[in-house]
């Protein structure tokens, strides 16, 4: 497992009972005070299935199946944890904003929030544009659900337009293919998904304080923060 150390300094002060949503073989090294219980769409025979460049052994056990754009999270109730982890997902669902929201909903006061999103300028999305914040916003007033082909047209666009290239035939089967797989719907690079969880939490009236941050530029990765839910 990777050592990232601007995300061991946030872990290493975790304590009481945790969740993390989408740990798949990349899971949070916490203190033995703290105690993780994974959640995912898919278990780990399936998530084998579908990602066979990843060991199957690394795979955490799943504890939680559900899917987040579905109203997955809400089998837990409000303030239910200590700390919530949720790395590399934000970039996948359907509902950016809704994601958001529950993660401090079942976080309870004074608990922490684990968010991050992979920085586009250092990863395979730096081709692609930026996810506008209006367009998150529509789609969270419209309770959105799903990520319509178009997402996934970007994608291929952006990172394999080989995909584009063949005969249009393959089109569908390779679309179903990229959706199963949850490829990255949503794109941000640091200062755009900084300001994404800025504006998120005051237009849905959450209160929380930032105690750590750690920019792309910083770990060659990702945006990665850690909040406090105020009462």
């Amino acid at each position: 497992m990777q050592s990232r150390p601007h995300r061991d300094k946030v872990y290493a002060d975790l304590s009481g009972r945790g969740l993390e949503i989408g740990a798949f073989h990349e899971p949070a090294v916490v203190p033995a005070v703290a105690s993780v219980e994974y959640f995912d769409a898919l278990d780990a025979t399936r998530a084998a299935e579908l990602f066979p460049e990843i060991p199957a052994e690394s795979l955490v056990t799943v504890d939680h199946l559900g899917d987040i754009d579905h109203d997955g999270l809400e089998m837990f109730a409000a303030g239910e944890f200590d700390f919530v982890i949720c790395n590399h997902v934000i970039e996948h669902v359907a509902n950016p904003i809704k994601l958001v929201r529950e993660l401090f909903r079942i976080t309870r006061p004074g608990g922490t929030v684990v968010l991050s999103a992979p920085d586009k300028d250092y990863t395979y999305d730096r081709a692609r544009p930026l996810t506008p914040y209006d367009h998150l916003w529509t789609d969270y007033r419209r309770n959105v659900t799903t990520n319509d082909d178009e997402h996934y047209m970007d994608f291929f666009r952006g990172v394999a337009p080989h995909v584009l290239e063949v005969d249009p035939v393959h089109l569908p089967y390779n679309l179903q293919r990229v959706r199963e797989r949850r490829e990255h719907a949503h794109v941000w690079d640091s200062t755009s998904f900084a300001a994404f969880l800025t504006t998120s939490l005051q237009r849905l009236e959450i209160r929380a304080t930032q105690f750590a941050e750690s920019l792309g530029s910083a770990n060659g990765l990702e945006y990665f923060g850690a909040w406090q839910k105020l009462p």
